[in-house]
């Protein structure tokens, strides 16, 4: 299918020289981008970008998207980490196989009207016959690309761990399941729409044992590992109590460092860590919202990105957010290097970087993240002739001075978003099921 994006004001490609050429089409061909340049004759369909700023589609790098149906929730909105977990365990304990798909529907919308093309999700509960394959189910019906991973936990409350012993699960069916999900939905070539990832839920809620062999195994299968990581000061304190080590020498001394490795929040990481992630190209998904909600601290994203640590962005869970919105978490990231490191510290097209191209990086995409001949045709087209734009003397400075909300979104050339509408699914319906839902789960 050929399609034409037309009179392009600026294009933000991202590229190797990160060019931004002004007035110009963008052709896609079979999924593609074909051809970038001014009057670029029309065939097929096309698209006025007229006014309009076009980014790489955002990338997400972490999320839970069965989280869409807890948000709010009383008793955990003021709670750190651990404590919000133990009053969510026992809700979640009750989703089954319909909760899982219409709640990664609803996020899945939620990061498409947020300029998002590719999202990963990290699944780590299966209560009542849930699967990986409903959240593979929920892409498909929306039109994502998408990376989910066959997360994990196996050390419940009866054994010293925080999750409920009803949500954990026994080890050898944990990997013969990664297994079976990898063979069935995994594809490695380019411009695969669903890649599969092995991710034990985190160093608290899981063995040695399983961390060592779920590495094991995703090297053996070739597909990539992820968990969570030095989140907080809870988290790293575990680890010492627990390891009598700090969670950066945890995972390498189980193999979890690596191009095809990347953690989830790492907030306290330490010099020696941030080290140890740019000399093995580790790759971290930051979560600057859901950091700020749980007061887990400022990540040090600015000394991660000049040693050379892949840092992509996570909007993370929904109970946790409580919102899915990527172009809102990419201000966010900007916003927080600030506080931390002062005004300079990080400019709008550099947090708008890490939410394309250095997104893609860390899920070791680089057929995606960039707008350049022969990349997947995965595009953001931002329209900035609206009051959130208007008197900016720099509409590309998104972040500074724009939209909230896409106004077409293409993923391997098919428009899942037009004029700020979801097109591929009947999306007031399913607000009104995840409602229901909710209300359900509240009884």
């Amino acid at each position: 299918m050929a399609i034409l994006i037309k009179n392009a004001t600026i294009v933000l490609t991202m590229d190797t020289a990160l060019s931004e050429p002004k007035n110009v089409d963008i052709r896609i061909a079979d999924g593609v981008i074909a051809e970038i340049g001014p009057g670029l004759d029309a065939t097929g369909d096309s698209i006025d970008a007229r006014g309009c700023v076009v980014t790489p589609g955002l990338v997400n790098t972490h999320h839970h998207l069965y989280q869409s149906l807890t948000r709010a929730v009383p008793g955990g909105q003021d709670a750190l980490l651990f404590g919000w977990l133990q009053t969510l365990y026992p809700i979640w304990a009750r989703f089954g196989p319909e909760e899982i798909h219409v709640s990664a529907q609803i996020g899945l919308a939620e990061l498409a009207l947020s300029g998002c093309t590719l999202t990963s999700d990290h699944l780590y509960l299966y209560p009542n016959g849930a699967r990986l394959d409903d959240t593979i189910a929920a892409a498909q019906d929306v039109g994502m690309r998408f990376h989910p991973t066959r997360g994990a936990m196996s050390i419940g409350e009866s054994d010293g761990g925080l999750p409920l012993d009803s949500l954990v699960e026994c080890e050898a069916a944990i990997l013969e399941d990664c297994i079976r999900v990898i063979d069935a939905h995994h594809d490695a070539s380019d411009g695969a729409m669903v890649r599969v990832g092995v991710a034990p839920c985190s160093p608290f809620s899981v063995s040695r044992d399983l961390m060592r062999d779920a590495a094991l195994l995703a090297r053996d299968k070739g597909v990539m590992l992820h968990t969570h990581l030095a989140e907080n000061d809870e988290d790293v304190a575990y680890s010492l109590e627990k390891f009598g080590c700090r969670p950066g020498q945890y995972a390498e001394d189980l193999g979890w460092t690596g191009p095809d490795v990347w953690h989830a929040h790492c907030v306290k990481l330490d010099g020696q860590e941030i080290d140890l992630f740019a000399k093995s190209r580790t790759g971290v998904a930051h979560c600057p919202c859901s950091n700020c909600r749980l007061g887990s601290g400022i990540a040090p994203v600015r000394a991660m990105r000049d040693a050379g640590v892949p840092v992509g962005l996570g909007v993370d869970g929904s109970a946790s957010n409580d919102t899915g919105n990527l172009i809102a978490e990419a201000r966010q990231a900007m916003l927080l290097q600030r506080v931390a490191n002062g005004a300079n510290a990080m400019s709008a097209r550099e947090a708008l970087f890490i939410a394309t191209r250095g997104g893609a990086e860390v899920l070791g995409r680089t057929d995606c993240g960039q707008i350049a001949v022969g990349k997947r045709a995965d595009l953001a087209i931002w329209d900035v002739t609206g009051v959130e734009s208007a008197g900016s003397w720099d509409p590309p400075a998104l972040l500074l001075a724009g939209p909230t909300r896409v106004k077409h979104l293409l993923v391997e050339g098919r428009q899942i978003v037009c004029d700020g509408h979801v097109t591929t699914i009947d999306l007031p319906r399913v607000i009104e099921r995840q409602n229901s839902l909710a209300r359900a789960l509240m009884g």
